[in-house]
């Protein structure tokens, strides 16, 4: 992975976080930053689910790889903010 795909990944995480946001079911109670933090995780796994799966490398747009991504962002979004709801209320 290059410099290239690193700062592509950062990038399609920040718009994966706010996308996996809209995604995700019912009322999310975390900050942006958090949001942002967890789409770029989702972007680094969704790509190594992508490889795994051997679509990381198709012709024009990777759709099947960002479908991946989002999927996973939307669980990641979700998960954290259950795990952040219950901490601040504590």
């Amino acid at each position: 992975m290059g410099i290239g795909s690193i700062i592509g990944a950062l990038v399609i995480g920040l718009i994966l976080g706010v996308l996996g946001r809209l995604f995700a079911p019912g009322k999310q109670s975390i900050p942006i930053w958090l949001t942002i933090i967890v789409g770029i995780v989702a972007a680094f796994i969704g790509t190594w689910i992508a490889r795994l799966l051997g679509v990381e490398d198709t012709p024009g747009i990777d759709w099947i790889e960002l479908i991946v991504q989002v999927v996973v962002a939307a669980v990641g979004v979700s998960v954290v903010a259950g795990v952040y709801g219950r901490k601040s209320v504590s």
